[in-house]
Formats: structure tokens, sequence, C-alpha cells
């Protein structure tokens, strides 16, 4: 962990019309993927618009490594059903948190990342000053599925002594 650059903190917000892997609905849930770092959210029973609503922190020493989520239907009996994936990168986000600002009106947008067939934005990802802090909104439209969205904010947390400050 000495090249640890800092602490990213993911505001796993909600899916947005995920797959029907059960009867009707899913009992979905959330793996967040980094390195050898592996997250998950709670499962949310019967809801295919589930708000998680959870914060998952990373430690992050290699901001060129990609961040992957995974959705899947929680199964009592069988293995648990893909319910698709994303990935998004944290490249651009760190090189704004490293530009150390200060004092910005809230609200201001620091940089902007448009979708493109690499990424798996649905939308323009802003980065933003609020509150004091550089965060960014994505919504990630889910791969190797045949619909779902889900949306988050990154946040970044400083460590004392960490190369990212």
């Amino acid at each position: 962990m000495e090249n640890l650059v800092g602490l990213l903190r993911i505001h796993i917000q909600r899916g947005v019309n995920l797959a029907v892997r059960d009867m009707r609905s899913s009992d979905p849930y959330l793996i967040v993927k980094m390195g050898k770092q592996k997250l998950k959210t709670r499962v949310v029973k019967r809801n295919l618009n589930p708000e998680w609503d959870e914060k998952l922190t990373l430690t992050v020493s290699d901001p060129n490594i990609p961040v992957k989520l995974f959705v899947y239907d929680k199964d009592t009996f069988t293995f648990d059903d893909k319910m698709g994936d994303a990935e998004f990168e944290t490249a651009t986000f760190v090189k704004v948190v490293q530009m150390g600002l200060e004092g910005l009106p809230d609200g201001t947008i620091i940089a902007k990342v448009q979708p493109t067939r690499q990424n798996c934005l649905a939308e323009e990802s802003r980065i933003i000053w609020s509150n004091g802090k550089v965060v960014q909104n994505m919504v990630l439209r889910l791969r190797n599925v045949e619909r779902g969205e889900v949306e988050l904010q990154l946040q970044w947390i400083h460590v004392p002594r960490s190369m990212g400050h």
C-alpha cells in the first residue's frame, strides 16, 4: 500500500430498469471490483429499480485500473443470475482531484467525460465542485444484458501522506 493515491468512495445510488431474472422481478445486488478489491451492496428484494443508497470505499493505488461493476440477481437455491456489468475509469477524476482545487463556487463544472464506445456512460458525466469536494456523477449502461442502468457518484477521500495530496 506504499503507492496509495487515496480512497475512492462510490455512492451506489440506484439501479434503473434492470432486467427481469425471476418470474416477474429480480432481487438485485451489485459487486464493485478494482484490482484485487471486491465490495458488495445489500440485496434489494423484488425490485427492478432498486435504491441501494450505499457508500463503498476502494483504496486507489493505480488510477489507471478500471472499476468494474457486476449486477446479480440473488437466488436461494441456484447460482445467482447475472444482470449485466459495466466499468469506468477513474484517471480523469483523480487528475482533477490532484489539481488541489479550493474555494470554487458550489456546483462549478470542472470537467466532463463524454460517453464513448469504450466506456459505459449512458450520458455525459460531469466532475463538479460540491460542498468543498470534487465529485463525479455517472449513469452507467449495463453491458451483456438486455437493459438496465446504474447511477452512482464518486467522491475522493484524501489520505494524509498519500501520493494524491
